[in-house]
């Protein structure tokens, strides 16, 4: 495939369009040295906004009645446009975020595989979630109706970038993707962390609007400062639903904002995790040293900035627990810090892994090495016990980046009582062999009501993108605990369901005319049946 270049404009793509904005400007930064990174994005203001979600409400009607074939073809544009780019993309994405070159390539790759994922979803069109009760005219004591159901998108969508995902939960990530999957309207706000990398991207989704014959509001990409452009894009009549991966005091301010509208509206908002490891006897009789270094390699990689980062271990008191600790404390010696996203990120670990260090029976488990750059500390494992973890808020808050606390336990009550204890969690890992059964199988209902994905013998960070994977949870994990923001079920969202009663088959729309044109499987009298039957 040949590559493309794109010049970085420093503006916004509203409907289309290069738009200059008038609020002031921001610059990206490279964190490994702090040096401003040209050019500056310039930022919109509240008018330059209603302009893009003017666009957004004038492309949804056209949008979400695309035929399959069209609807799917357009998403795979943006994939191929997205690879089209080159190493341009991850160049500057590595310049923005200090990550490195195979986890941006990597992050690439989940880009325009869960685009062309949900290219696959639209074109078996399962989630239209087509149901029909055929009348029944004759039926005792009274007839039926003709009733039809299928689900429509909601409208137009504020997605918001992540921090820590520039490119899988960024301007074309999982939300983006599903959003426009269901066909809506998707209003990006760019994260000023990574203004370019957001651009190049913006372009690729621009252009494959364009080529498909698209209304340009479909997609628009905007810079504006967050307090203010992103409460006001929530506020905005014309979005329907919301999708934010960040803080949670972020999160909760959008929830607010979307809860106080005249007509609140759904929020989506992935928030906070510290996803609990639990490890059992049995899995602590091989070699600790392995086990070790990959639960150090875990909490490490991406300078723990992922939020599914294992922040959180139960270890069992005792020499096992023990000869595991002083592992722990050899792999993590040599690890040194890596370049984290921003300077902000950098001192905010640093400040919590302080505040845990000061902690009434908190210990220094083990310590690795600053690293060579700038914004690079140095990662850590603290230690304690069940009792303190019970009584000590501070130990259950989440510290974004590379620090862990392990808790040692002495008995299947401290570990249900700890889970009990737990906040809202995306994963929570079992650690165990066949000699442990009797011991997890308790935990197990209780984590079921904490967390959105259970594990064993794994790790949670790495999360595939597929039909089954939940990446989701109670709150603080995300705002709602229902859904999920990776795999396919993520369209879910972005749907409500619509009943259509005795309309002729004439002004059915296509998925519930009786020759069903758009050859879906559809789930007749309570039957699913598929589309050659």
């Amino acid at each position: 495939m040949p590559t493309t270049q794109t010049t970085l404009t420093g503006h916004s793509i509203i409907a289309g369009e290069s738009v200059t904005g008038t609020g002031g400007t921001v610059n990206g930064f490279d964190p490994a040295t702090n040096e401003v990174l040209e050019p500056a994005y310039s930022l919109i203001d509240a008018a330059q906004l209603a302009t893009a979600t003017a666009a957004a409400e004038e492309a949804f009607d056209s949008f979400n009645s695309l035929d399959p074939e069209t609807h799917a073809a357009f998403l795979d544009k943006i994939a191929d446009n997205i690879e089209a780019v080159g190493a341009e993309l991850v160049e500057r994405a590595m310049a923005e975020t200090g990550l490195p070159a195979a986890r941006l390539n990597g992050e690439r790759g989940r880009t325009t595989g869960q685009l062309r994922l949900f290219a696959s979803v639209v074109r078996q069109g399962d989630h239209r979630g087509v149901r029909i009760d055929p009348a029944q005219p004759d039926r005792q004591p009274m007839p039926r109706a003709d009733i039809r159901q299928r689900k429509v998108p909601l409208g137009p969508v504020a997605v918001f970038g992540a921090s820590n995902f520039p490119l899988a939960f960024s301007t074309a990530g999982g939300d983006t993707a599903s959003a426009l999957a269901a066909g809506c309207p998707v209003v990006f706000k760019a994260h000023n962390a990574h203004p370019g990398t957001s651009e190049i991207v913006g372009h690729a989704i621009a252009k494959a609007v364009r080529d498909s014959g698209l209304h340009p509001g479909v997609f628009s990409l905007i810079y504006g400062p967050g307090a203010s452009i992103g409460q006001a894009l929530v506020s905005d009549p014309a979005i329907k639903a919301v999708g934010f991966t960040g803080s949670r005091s972020g999160g909760t301010a959008l929830v607010a904002t979307a809860a106080a509208r005249p007509d609140p509206i759904p929020v989506y908002a992935e928030m906070s995790s510290i996803n609990p490891v639990f490890f059992f006897d049995g899995a602590l009789k091989g070699d600790l040293d392995a086990l070790a270094s990959a639960y150090v390699g875990s909490v490490t990689g991406s300078s723990g900035q992922l939020c599914t980062a294992p922040g959180l271990v139960f270890v069992p008191a005792g020499e096992t627990g023990d000869a595991f600790a002083a592992a722990v404390t050899r792999a993590m010696a040599p690890a040194a810090g890596q370049t984290m996203l921003t300077r902000g990120i950098a001192d905010s670990l640093t400040a919590g892994v302080d505040s845990l260090g000061q902690q009434d029976g908190v210990e220094l488990v083990a310590r690795g090495q600053d690293g060579a750059t700038e914004n690079a500390p140095a990662p850590a494992v603290f230690g304690t016990d069940v009792r303190t973890f019970l009584t000590n808020n501070v130990l259950h808050e989440e510290i974004f980046g590379a620090a862990s606390l392990m808790v040692r336990y002495t008995s299947t009550d401290d570990l249900l009582a700890a889970a009990k204890r737990l906040e809202g969690q995306l994963t929570a890992t079992l650690h165990m062999t066949h000699e442990d059964q009797a011991t997890v199988a308790p935990l197990l209902p209780v984590l079921e009501r904490k967390v959105g994905r259970i594990l064993a013998n794994g790790w949670p960070t790495g999360v595939e993108v597929g039909h089954a994977m939940v990446h989701g949870g109670p709150f603080p994990a995300t705002s709602d605990t229902r859904t999920t923001s990776v795999g396919t079920l993520a369209i879910e969202r972005f749907l409500r369901p619509v009943a259509y009663q005795n309309i002729p088959d004439a002004l059915l729309p296509a998925p519930l005319q009786q020759s069903n044109p758009w050859q879906l499987n559809r789930r007749i009298d309570g039957t699913m049946e598929g589309a050659g039957e």
